[in-house]
């Protein structure tokens, strides 16, 4: 979460005037996070989120993450749930962009994770995989391969020598995943962005994970890959907690086994998924808005763990 477009009181009363959740008490804008503008809405004691949907958020793909939501809700898994407003919409505007009001999550996320709280995303990652299965709409990865690429060449053209080895590294690497890219993994639909601050805990329990925007078909092992990268290395990526590692396949494994493909693949997919996250760092730390309120992260950290996983492997 992040704010780009920055609302006064007049302009959420206004927003909110068009649903049945009474009248705005406070609102606050919320700072964590780097891809939508979002505030917290209190109306008549209860509170809400307000997202704005910023620039890597595709309108057409808005839909899905509403209905997959929906859809989640339905089968309980712990999710917001998207608020209709007085005419029956789901998805308004705001300032010429899309948004929505989502139901609040209870709950604080985690900063340093403990072998229960890794038990718990495991666990949650797994039930999310399994209850998708008989939705019936797919997106497909949005940040591939290909996207990576561009991403990364317009960040090397801006030669910022404080990322020089980002640079080297990351060149040597994309081509080696274009060639290795795999094929025939399971598939269906995964969160894709599970990281701490995405999911909620209350007394070692998840309350609810939040964060839909980067849903799509794509590999299981990509979603738990990304769980990995963030739950399980400690000292900003430069060391590995196995301890946290197996308390994460042991809490998946309560849903779904991995199957031999993607015990072979898990290597190269951890890779693919420090990628990602890497290149995306890079773009939002070289092109940071000036008048944004965002925290930007340290894309050095995942170059850290991208080289853990060059020289290692997890099985």
């Amino acid at each position: 979460m992040a704010v780009f477009t920055r609302l006064n009181r007049d302009e959420i009363n206004n927003f909110i005037s068009g649903y049945d959740l009474g009248n705005v008490d406070t609102y606050s804008e919320i700072v964590e996070g780097i891809e939508n503008t979002n505030y917290k809405v209190v109306c008549n004691g209860v509170p809400y989120i307000l997202t704005i949907f910023e620039k890597r958020v595709n309108d057409e793909d808005l839909p899905f993450f509403i209905e997959l939501k929906i859809f989640l809700n339905k089968k309980n898994f712990k999710c917001p749930q998207p608020i209709k407003n007085k005419k029956g919409e789901i998805i308004n505007s705001l300032k010429s962009k899309k948004a929505i009001i989502i139901s609040f999550i209870e709950g604080k996320k985690i900063n340093v994770p403990n072998k229960n709280d890794c038990h718990e995303i495991g666990k949650i990652v797994g039930q999310l995989h399994h209850c998708s299965s008989n939705f019936n709409k797919k997106r497909y990865n949005s940040l591939n391969i290909s996207e990576l690429r561009k991403i990364f060449n317009k960040c090397k053209n801006e030669n910022n020598a404080e990322f020089n080895e980002v640079y080297n590294t990351l060149d040597i690497e994309i081509k080696f995943l274009e060639k290795a890219w795999p094929k025939n993994l399971p598939s269906g639909i995964i969160h894709a962005d599970l990281f701490r601050d995405n999911v909620f805990f209350d007394k070692g329990q998840i309350t609810g994970v939040i964060d839909f925007y980067f849903s799509c078909y794509h590999f299981f092992l990509y979603d738990l890959s990304i769980v990995i990268n963030d739950w399980c290395f400690e000292n900003n990526g430069s060391s590995f907690n196995k301890d946290l590692f197996n308390s994460v396949i042991q809490g998946y494994n309560l849903s779904r086994n991995l199957e031999k493909s993607e015990i072979e693949a898990f290597n190269l997919i951890l890779r693919i998924a420090a990628v990602r996250i890497l290149v995306t760092r890079l773009h939002d730390f070289i092109f940071h808005p000036n008048d944004a309120v965002v925290v930007k992260k340290d894309p050095y950290q995942y170059l850290n763990i991208l080289n853990w996983h060059q020289l290692n492997k997890v099985f």
